[in-house]
This record gives C-alpha cells, structure tokens and sequence, in this order.
C-alpha cells in the first residue's frame, strides 16, 4: 500500500522500480477479490500510522472484560479474575502493541494496577492516568517507574500539593483547562503517539465514545453471571434513550480463547486513503493556523515527520571507532549515544549492558535500555558522562551526516532557519514548541550545518583558485 503521509508516498515505490524491480500496489496495479482481501489486511496492519494521517487523534482501541450478564466488577468491585488467564495473556499482547495504556481515577484507586506487558521485555507501553480531581492514593503502583514511565492528565489546578508529589517521584503531570478525551487524544498526537489502549471503566469508557476518539472496541466475555443491582458495566451513560441509537460495530470477529468469547469490532470506519492526504504546504494554504512550523523554524521529532530524519532515533547505520581504533557499526545514533554511557567502566555489567544495547531492535529499545540502567545502576554509569554526552551526541551525528548525501543536503537546505526538537518531555535535548527547553540537539545540527556550509564554500574557493 501507499504511505499515508503524503511526503512520503511514492519514494519508496520509485526507489524500488528505477532499480528494475516489480512493485504492484494493492487497489491499483492488482484487483481482484483476493487482491482486495490482502488490502484490506495490510491496511488494518498499518492502522494507527493510517490515523494518524487521516485524523488528529491516535488510534484508540477501548479494551474490556466483562461476565455473561454485562459486569465488569461484582457489586463490592472485586474484579479478580473475570477473563481466563489465556484473554489476560492476549490483553499482554495488546499492550505491547500499543504506545499507551489509559486508566482514570476509579481504575487507579480500586484496582491499584500496574499495566506492564509483563511478556520478559520489549516494548513497554506509557501509562497514563486521567482523572479530573486528582482524587488518587499516594501509595499506588504506577508511581513506580522502575520498568515504564506514568503521565497523570489533570485539570488546571487540581490539588497542586499533590502535583508536587507526583513530580517528586517523578511522575509527569499535564493540566488542561478543561478535561475531555478529545483535548487529551490531539495533545498525545502531537506527541507521536500512534496506538492508545483505554483499559478505564464506564464512566471515562463513555466519555471517550461520546467525544468520538475510540475507533475500535475489544471485548472479552466470560461464561459467568455475578449478578448485582449496583455492578458497574463496562460503558456507562451515552445519553441514548432508544435502542435505534445504538452504536452498531463495523467488522465484527468472534473469536473463542479458552473459556471465553472475544468480540472486537470497529466503532469508525477505516480511513479512506484513496482521496489525497493534502500535503503541508496545500494545508497552510487552506488554513495558516495549521501550519507545522514557522518559516524561520523548523521543528522535528519522530522519524516519519517531515524532518524526522534529523532524529537522533532516525534508523540509519553509522560506524564509529571503539577505544581500540576499530571501527564499530550501530544501527542508529541513539544506539550510539546509548552505549556510551557505560563505556570504559571496569565491571563485566557495563559491556554487557554496552552489548544488550548494540543488539536492540530499535533505537527506542535501545533507549530504554540505557534510561533504565542508568536509573537502577547508576555504579555503571562512566563518571564524566554529564561532561562528555554533549561531545558523544555531536560525533555521532556528524558521522551521520556525513556519509548519507541525502541527509547532507536536507539539513543544508534549511539554512536560515532554527532547527527545534520538539520532544515535548526532553527539557535537555528538546527545545519543545514552547521554547522551554535547552535544545541542545537541534543546537548541534545547526553546528554541524554551519561547518558543512564553510566546507562547501572553501571548496568552491579552492575550485575557483584552480580554474
């Protein structure tokens, strides 16, 4: 299928024809009904990225186990276990699939969750805690970031003191003048997010479905009845007062696991993605509020982006020379950067942690990787690394820069204008949309920029001298 973002459709496809290779895209070189059956899967595999170039929100998928009768809790609100452990283990298989795990206030103090994907590492999905009156216990599970870090979603000036608590312990916090999914689902877009997973109950489920960000619904039933005039049921009130309004799913699969039924189905039909997707430039002409950046700064963040090959997560190779001179290739600069912490350090911990890095999948793995060493085993960490990451980061993205034309010439062509990471959490590589932070990533490039223009034009002197 076509890429969904407009900037990139087609390259690959006219990369892989000029070197004489057959590329046939599904719905339009190939149709038939087989053709149209292996479209339709490669377009579900590739949903959220779809969403997020048809839409504004990531792509939510609301998750639930319920009994027979409609309950997701007994009447007291125990709800260990209604699923099998094989529905639990398919709901680990969710979450490690998703950038996001969405609770609210009620989840936090009933169930006091932990929301890992618990299938011995990978990815580890955000947890993110929406609740309005920051009502939450002090004491919880997922004010421990050990393994994967919490956002709380609040609103403005909801219990400041215990604001404070959060940020002592390292939780983040992000207030909204007024609280709804919709607000919350765009700021997460903006973020990078592609796949959010709500495991909330019916209250904040229904707000959700109401505010028309949940696209799809996973719902597992298990073949009992607790019963219970006051059990909570996993969507709460939408309003809807006939049984015409109901909302009817799109796609619906059944499929048994162990004991129980799982039913998922869409709430939104798929994105068409036949129209075109206006590009930027089309964008800020039909409406300039929408624009991506100034003409004079240029952001970047995540590697699909317009410049998100400026990342330092961006996945191209680099090799770089190990302490004995030998020249070592890492898939990305963040593999790089990650590594280094803990080289030089006399403890067999430290190359092991150096080579776990070296073989992460992704620059994100190896991100985490590192993050969390560093965190749990600080001994490990080399003493000057607060001194030396600076010069580690600027070595490895001028070797970036310099053996990718392409690379070379897209952060030439952005001369006269500030380069910004707009991570909206790294206060100290980011510079965010705000301008509240150092920047010290987007600094570098205009660094490297800034010697790559002067070689060019003592090049171009040199030439003229030898002409």
């Amino acid at each position: 299928m076509r890429h969904p973002l407009q900037h990139l459709r087609g390259n690959a496809i006219r990369a892989l024809r000029s070197q004489g290779l057959q590329v046939d895209v599904l719905g339009e070189d190939m149709q038939s009904k087989l053709v149209e059956e292996a479209r339709k899967a490669c377009l579900l595999v590739n949903l959220p990225f779809v969403h997020r170039a048809a839409s504004r929100v990531p792509f939510s998928v609301l998750k639930y186990a319920m009994t027979l009768d409609g309950k997701i809790a007994a009447s007291s609100g125990h709800a260990a276990w209604i699923s099998s452990k094989l529905s639990r283990n398919r709901v680990f298989e969710l979450r490690g699939r998703s950038d996001a795990i969405i609770v609210g206030g009620n989840t936090v103090r009933r169930d006091n969750p932990r929301l890992t994907a618990r299938h011995g590492g990978g990815h580890m999905p955000i947890r993110i805690v929406l609740s309005q009156s920051l009502d939450l216990p002090e004491e919880a599970n997922l004010w421990d970031l050990s393994d994967v870090s919490t956002v709380v979603v609040t609103q403005r000036g909801a219990r400041r003191s215990f604001q404070r608590y959060l940020a002592s312990k390292g939780v983040e916090v992000v207030e909204f003048d007024i609280l709804n999914p919709r607000d919350v689902m765009e700021y997460f877009h903006d973020r990078g997010y592609l796949s959010i997973l709500w495991e909330c109950g019916g209250t904040l489920a229904a707000s959700a479905i109401s505010s028309g960000v949940i696209h799809k619904v996973f719902a597992f039933v298990a073949p009992k009845i607790i019963g219970g005039k006051n059990a909570p049921s996993p969507v709460g009130e939408l309003g809807m007062v006939e049984m015409s309004q109901a909302l009817d799913l799109i796609d619906v699969c059944f499929e048994q696991i162990g004991p129980d039924m799982l039913i998922s189905g869409f709430l939104q039909p798929i994105p068409d993605l036949t129209p075109t997707i206006p590009s930027e430039d089309e964008t800020f002409a039909i409406d300039p509020t929408v624009a991506p950046f100034e003409t004079s700064i240029i952001f970047f963040y995540k590697t699909w982006d317009l410049y998100g090959a400026f990342s330092n997560f961006s996945p191209h190779p680099i090799q770089m020379p190990d302490e004995d001179g030998n020249y070592v290739t890492w898939f990305s600069v963040e593999h790089y950067y990650q590594a280094n912490k803990f080289i030089g350090v006399s403890n067999p911990l430290a190359q092991d942690c150096i080579d776990k890095i070296k073989s992460a999948k992704s620059p994100e793995e190896a991100a985490r990787m590192g993050r969390l060493t560093q965190r749990r085993q600080p001994h490990l960490v080399r003493s000057d690394w607060e001194s030396v990451k600076i010069d580690v980061m600027y070595r490895a993205l001028k070797c970036k820069f310099s053996i990718y034309p392409h690379l070379n010439s897209m952060l030439l062509s952005t001369a006269g204008s500030v380069l910004v990471e707009a991570s909206p959490h790294d206060l100290f590589w980011g510079g965010r949309r705000d301008g509240e932070g150092l920047n010290y990533l987007g600094r570098l490039l205009m660094k490297l920029r800034s010697e790559f223009l002067g070689e060019s034009s003592a090049a171009s002197e040199n030439t003229c001298i030898a002409l």
